[in-house]
């Protein structure tokens, strides 16, 4: 097992909610230091895993506002099926969402919210995705194509920037019929660049306006340029085409709302895009990173994929047919996503007085949920710091709360890509594990990095070898 250099990476070192560190009897008060932001800010994993462990309902003073933390299944369960009455999406981390991507499905509230939903729906029916999944394997067996060349000469690969290219490459092609491989480059530092930025908001309550040109500043501003260029030509183009095309933008375009018959403005689809293309490749692409990272330290399971596959496959290209016959392949998935889940702590603001746990949580509060905490409770997870994909078998599953595990969200807000990203992940794994071993470079630093997204922070230098 390679050591890792971050004490939060549970699968890696053994950490986690099972063995917690210390912790501080003032946070249990709710008193306020100084020093908490920076505390938070230098270890955001380990302090809400320590958060957690004091108590299933933590209150913690956050300058002018209470913090409180939840840790139990039955209470992000009455706090996500609550969205929209006593809890709502008007927090500062998603008003810094709201810079860049405009009132998308992940950002927007109430009846505007419920009519961009209905609207969308149908663009990501079963049947409809389905469709993608050639495009999913062909753009797939080119990056696995370009790694020939490594593989034969033994040098390393940045596995997450190759994840993060191959699904900007699929959503692109499937939500806006383009290939924007010609803007890889660009659009990574752009959403890193806003991922970055959306931290740095979230947590620095005192720093300039932002017209005040400061680097960041510049830098975000750039960010923000460059998306609404890209998606608006894309947007301009469709529009003035002959054709509709076929693809999600197409049938967001032409879908009209059942109740009203209303369509969407270029904003409404700028803002749809923008969210889906954003948030659909780049919480994908950090689920197949730590999936590869995890597959190589334990090579029992990568053997147990590999006969799935041989099994299922033989020597042919995976279709969304097999998706249904691959289930240990999408139990590694989603057992990464469990110790690794890309949208790693969830917010919302406190509408009107609740009680959660026995405690009164008042109007005007924050409460704080984190899968990166629920899914290690022991009492849930025996073990919870080892990797094993079993744990998502039925018998496993049996009796397991419903919100134990919630890497897309849950209740009415449940991620609407959920079951788009599943079978990419799936078939992208699939493809990979019939042409490749991955192992990672001896010594080679594996550490989370937590902002909008849980990402390798130094990236995962691993080398391929043909099989």
């Amino acid at each position: 097992m390679t050591t890792t250099t971050h004490k939060a990476a549970a699968a890696a070192t053994g950490q986690g909610l099972s063995q917690p560190a210390p912790f501080p009897v003032r946070y249990q008060e709710g008193r306020w230091s100084f020093l908490e932001p920076w505390r938070f800010q230098r270890d955001k994993l380990g302090y809400i895993t320590r958060a957690c462990h004091a108590d299933p309902v933590v209150r913690i003073r956050v300058g002018p506002v209470w913090l409180y933390m939840l840790r139990e299944p039955e209470h992000v369960q009455h706090v996500l099926l609550e969205t929209g009455r006593t809890y709502d999406k008007q927090t500062v981390g998603f008003d810094a969402l709201r810079v860049f991507l405009g009132e998308g499905l992940l950002t927007s509230e109430g009846d505007f919210w419920r009519r961009q939903r209905r609207i969308a729906q149908p663009a990501f029916h079963r049947d409809r995705i389905s469709g993608f999944a050639t495009i999913m394997v062909d753009l797939a067996d080119e990056t696995l194509d370009a790694w020939e060349s490594a593989a034969r000469a033994e040098r390393p690969v940045d596995v997450v920037h190759e994840m993060m290219e191959l699904t900007q490459r699929i959503a692109g092609m499937t939500l806006l019929g383009m290939d924007p491989a010609g803007h890889a480059d660009e659009v990574g530092r752009a959403v890193d660049v806003l991922n970055r930025h959306v931290d740095y908001l979230i947590m620095t309550p005192i720093r300039p306006p932002a017209w005040v040109p400061t680097r960041r500043h510049r830098q975000a501003r750039w960010s923000l340029r460059t998306m609404d260029r890209i998606v608006g030509d894309i947007i301009r183009q469709r529009r003035s085409a002959p054709e509709p095309g076929d693809d999600l933008l197409a049938m967001l375009m032409e879908a009209r709302d059942e109740e009203t018959g209303e369509g969407m403005t270029d904003r409404q689809l700028r803002d749809e895009v923008l969210t889906m293309f954003v948030a659909g490749h780049e919480t994908t692409s950090n689920a197949l990173s730590w999936t590869f990272y995890l597959l190589s330290q334990h090579p029992g399971v990568t053997e147990k994929c590999r006969a799935e596959v041989q099994e299922v496959l033989g020597g042919r290209r995976p279709e969304a047919a097999d998706v249904r016959q691959l289930t240990y392949l999408e139990r590694v998935v989603k057992e990464s996503m469990r110790l690794y889940p890309p949208a790693w702590f969830i917010e919302r603001n406190v509408c009107q007085d609740d009680v959660i746990g026995g405690k009164r949580v008042e109007e005007g509060a924050i409460v704080g949920i984190a899968p990166w905490v629920t899914h290690r409770l022991e009492h849930l997870w025996p073990d919870p710091d080892r990797f094993d994909p079993d744990r998502f078998s039925p018998e496993a599953s049996k009796g397991r709360p419903r919100f134990a595990y919630f890497p897309f969200g849950g209740g009415q807000r449940l991620c609407i890509g959920k079951p788009f990203a599943m079978m990419e992940a799936v078939l992208i794994l699939a493809r990979a594990l019939q042409r490749y071993d991955l192992r990672l470079v001896p010594g080679f630093p594996v550490e989370p990095e937590a902002l909008v997204t849980l990402r390798p922070k130094h990236g995962l230098q691993m080398v391929p070898s043909l099989r």
